[in-house]
């Protein structure tokens, strides 16, 4: 094979036809070590987009690679591109909003053509069906779009999060071929009844699962050597591959090239941290790997960027372990066995628990989470909370008639949360037509925050309490203490060291407000409401704030 002579010459890959190769029949053992997770990581607000549904910066590349606006009903790629969310960021959107940290869905190039779930044609404008790891799709924007936008994002404090995905890559289509054999499995779809039917398999038909387990040394597919050949980088990716493993001393098994193919963005450009994708379906030693390799790859970075680092937090890695539940503890539970993900490179994982606890009280919801997560098994760690999200048909508000019940009780939970794009604007959830996710993925409601005078006032009450959530890191970071049941008020307190404390009044009596503040704040004390603006001292305990709002937020001055 052509493909094995190149690698041969190059000694890019050991490969088992290549004369000396190392008889490798096991992963290296990569041990990771947990450091306790900052305050700003266990307090953190992120807001989650679609790339392609959030906002359109860039109309001249909407649709690339003779791709079609022929899918189902929100099934086609709709022009959102990383232009577009660099340019929010720049007119103060997510300032406003008061989101420290932006995740949005991958944008690695896509397979070029589409394929059919089963719920209508599908183009990839998702971002989660991967042809090449080591370029951006030209559908999202290029290399220096993505630049600038990480730029933007820490010269307004913000932090990014990438999407990353390692388990699978794109379905197999007439245009875009499959993997090799060696690289991935087509031959089993998961049934989820234990470790083994959980991980090693396809997620579901026609999505080809990389091979993570595999102790046979592979080298790059036919199709990648071909493509970078156009684009007269083959030489360079070899290059690098080399010195990949040469440094590493990796085998080269299929997901190793992965990380570092995911590590070289964050080489490049800084990137904060990722959003793990499927994370239960591989190897809990494949996030160790990476996260071993993505520290090293940001230090690098900051080598290199001395003043342009906005903070001095490791690598941080967030992963979707599907349906885990903070309550569980800190082991997933695949049935036949359990795996501490925490303990393989992880600071959070998704919460996918909190829709169902937001449904009971205030006091029960805070008072939950405050427990759980300052418990010692906890305090290196945190979750991300959510209401909804890309890929949950069960949302908790999916009529989107509880909207401000759900920034309350979202935005004041203790862990970090998760605005998916929209809440703040109450972006139908339901679209006619659609068929399955694709009812989660309409395009930002922009015209609507413009012109319906309810969706403003919605907004403008998730930028007041998103605003104080970020002023504030006690609210998500520190420890919850009810002050009074009715009308129910509560404290937050760091208890690090930091000072930082606030107290939040929920379901008050419209005018005349006296609010209980002893042990929190001294008297002598000038507190600000940040809802209402109002200011007062701190009198005999307490204070007096009168207003027409039933919420408080109350901070020192």
């Amino acid at each position: 094979m052509q493909s094995i002579k190149i690698f041969c010459t190059l000694t890019i890959v050991f490969l088992m036809g290549c004369p000396g190769a190392p008889d490798l029949t096991e992963h290296p053992d990569v041990t990771y070590t947990p450091a306790p997770v900052s305050t700003f990581w266990k307090s953190a607000t992120v807001y989650f987009l679609l790339t392609d549904r959030f906002n359109n910066g860039n109309p001249n590349n909407d649709l690339q690679f003779e791709r079609k606006p022929d899918g189902a009903v929100l099934r086609n790629f709709e022009g959102g591109d990383i232009a577009g969310i660099t340019r929010k960021i720049e007119d103060g959107y997510f300032d406003s909003l008061g989101v420290d940290v932006i995740w949005f869905t991958p944008v690695f190039e896509q397979i070029r053509s589409h394929t059919d779930e089963g719920t209508g044609k599908t183009y990839a404008y998702h971002g989660y069906w991967t042809r090449d790891w080591t370029a951006l799709d030209p559908n999202f924007g290029t290399e220096e779009d993505l630049r600038r936008l990480v730029n933007t994002a820490h010269a307004h404090g913000i932090r990014i999060l990438l999407d990353a995905v390692i388990n699978h890559t794109g379905p197999v289509t007439p245009v875009d071929t499959k993997w090799p054999d060696d690289w991935v499995r087509t031959d089993s779809t998961c049934r989820y009844q234990d470790y083994a039917s959980t991980v090693e398999c396809m997620l579901v038909d026609n999505l080809p699962d990389i091979r993570t387990e595999s102790t046979v040394p592979v080298n790059i597919p036919d199709f990648l050597q071909q493509k970078w050949t156009s684009e007269n980088r083959l030489e360079e990716e070899i290059s690098e591959l080399d010195a990949f493993f040469n440094d590493t001393n990796y085998p080269h098994y299929p997901f190793y090239y992965i990380v570092k193919w995911l590590a070289d963005w964050v080489k490049k450009l800084g990137i904060d941290g990722f959003r793990v994708d499927t994370a239960k379906h591989t190897e809990a030693y494949v996030w160790s790997v990476l996260k071993k390799e993505c520290e090293k790859a940001l230090n690098t970075w900051r080598e290199e960027h001395t003043s342009a680092s906005i903070h001095n937090d490791p690598f941080y890695m967030v992963g979707e372990v599907y349906n885990y539940g903070l309550s569980g503890g800190k082991e997933f539970d695949y049935g036949d066995q359990k795996v501490d993900f925490f303990s393989h490179g992880f600071e959070s994982l998704i919460n996918f628990e909190f829709k169902y606890d937001a449904k009971s009280t205030y006091d029960s919801l805070f008072t939950k989470y405050s427990t759980l997560l300052n418990a010692p098994s906890f305090q290196n760690f945190s979750v991300l909370n959510y209401l909804a999200s890309h890929d949950d048909g069960a949302p908790f508000d999916k009529e989107r008639n509880k909207s401000y019940e759900a920034a309350t009780k979202l935005l004041l939970s203790p862990g970090a949360v998760q605005i998916y794009y929209g809440d703040e604007t109450a972006r139908p959830l339901e679209i006619e037509g659609a068929n399955g996710d694709a009812n989660l993925r309409s395009m930002m409601n922009w015209d609507q925050l413009s012109d319906n005078e309810e969706i403003k006032s919605l907004h403008q009450y998730w930028q007041k309490l998103g605003q104080f959530r970020r002023k504030h890191p006690a609210v998500g970071a520190g420890l919850h203490e009810v002050l009074s049941l009715s009308p129910y008020t509560f404290s937050r307190k760091l208890s690090d060291g930091d000072n930082d404390r606030v107290i939040i009044g929920l379901d008050h009596p419209s005018g005349e407000k006296i609010v209980t503040v002893e042990g929190v704040f001294p008297d002598g004390t000038q507190i600000k409401d940040a809802y209402s603006g109002q200011t007062a001292n701190v009198e005999d305990g307490k204070i007096q704030i009168n207003s027409t709002h039933s919420i408080v937020l109350l901070e020192r001055m």
